[in-house]
């Protein structure tokens, strides 16, 4: 079973929508102890960082002990922003800090080629909202059959930093990591739900993972 996490910033529908999609077995919690049967945890976001300090230390001590289990997580936009250290959007709200590095806001500006996110004068706005490519940086078992260049849905103003957990890229006049994953701990920071038949994949990798 599969536990999606509402903390009242999810996007829950289309997520679950989109597990169901590909037959998985998901449940909503009420409360941090009904994670202890979970086989894997889901934790989606939009909107303000600020919103995950609905993720309390029950929640994050429940969510620990099921990583201790080898149980896998999987963060969503906000979500896998709050896998990291924390976030320039709420700098007093701490992320959960299982990876390191913290958040930032997307900066936007002139980008290098022509691209059609950028306006008439040729400037990429932000928030950053569309499809954009993954430029994969190294193997993991949440890309499997997922190739470089793949295009994903991304609604966000900002980003984790490429670090060494980093799986793939993307690039919105600056890069930042698109996907993460260390261990047993993955995200993503685009949103598998609304990104096709690459997003229907990952989600089915990361249910490989949690078998």
């Amino acid at each position: 079973m599969i536990a999606l996490v509402d903390y009242g910033a999810g996007n829950l529908t289309s997520v679950r929508k989109a597990l169901a999609a590909i037959a998985a077995d998901v449940y909503v919690p009420a409360t941090p102890a009904d994670l202890s049967h979970a086989s894997g945890v889901i934790v989606p976001g939009v909107g303000h960082f600020s919103a995950t300090r609905a993720l309390d230390a029950a929640w994050r001590d429940a969510i620990i002990a099921r990583l201790g289990e080898g149980r896998p997580l999987l963060g969503i936009c906000v979500g896998m922003q709050w896998l990291f250290e924390g976030s320039a959007e709420a700098p007093d709200c701490p992320g959960l800090g299982l990876l390191a590095g913290s958040c930032f806001r997307l900066t936007g500006g002139t980008y290098r080629q022509p691209h059609d996110r950028a306006d008439a004068t040729g400037v990429l706005k932000v928030p950053h909202v569309g499809w954009n490519a993954l430029r994969m940086t190294r193997d993991a078992a949440i890309v499997d059959g997922v190739a470089s260049g793949s295009q994903v849905y991304f609604t966000h103003s900002y980003a984790a930093p490429v670090t060494g957990d980093t799986v793939a890229a993307a690039e919105h006049a600056e890069p930042f990591a698109s996907i993460v994953q260390r261990g047993q701990v993955s995200g993503v920071q685009f949103h598998p739900e609304k990104s096709g038949e690459v997003g229907l994949r990952i989600l089915r990798n990361f249910i490989e993972i949690a078998r």
